[in-house]
């Protein structure tokens, strides 16, 4: 025999598009990409592809920087397919951080002469270069020896 607090217990453990059977909203979100825009008329196909997307509520397009950032209730994925197929256009997710984000910004993995005013690679997930980028304790200790900013460093320099 089933008692009733077992079944409410059932009830409560399935998962809840089964029990309310909606499919879950997509969550709104920010996206960046690197589009190689050369003209206007490039500038203009990858708005008029993103701006017909459905979930797309704002595309904001800088040719000069290559950057092409989509708001709205979208994929990363489903935004590089729709660029692919309607505009022609290969994107990838925006590479660049400003350089305050990175340890070592000048490391050889980390610098791009291609990369706008200001900011370089993400190089922080990428575990190839990442060990080049990061400081160990000991750099991090001789850096701030002969630092400016420490009223104890060393006057030699």
């Amino acid at each position: 025999m089933i008692r009733l607090d077992d079944l409410i217990a059932e009830l409560c453990e399935l998962p809840a598009k089964v029990i309310i059977g909606k499919k879950k909203r997509k969550e709104f979100q920010e996206l960046a990409f690197l589009v190689r825009m050369d003209c206007e008329g490039c500038e203009r196909r990858v708005r008029k592809a993103l701006e017909d997307m459905k979930g797309v509520s704002s595309v904001e397009v800088d040719p000069k920087q290559n950057k092409v950032t989509v708001s709205g209730r979208v994929e990363a994925s489903e935004v590089v397919k729709r660029l692919r197929r309607r505009a022609g256009k290969k994107a990838e997710p925006w590479p660049f951080v400003p350089y305050e984000v990175v340890p070592h910004p000048y490391a050889p993995g980390a610098y791009d002469k291609k990369a706008p005013p200001g900011h370089v690679r993400n190089v922080l997930d990428d575990p190839d270069k990442a060990p080049l980028v990061r400081a160990s304790s000991m750099e991090e200790r001789y850096t701030a020896a002969f630092s400016d900013e420490n009223p104890n460093a060393c006057a030699v320099m």
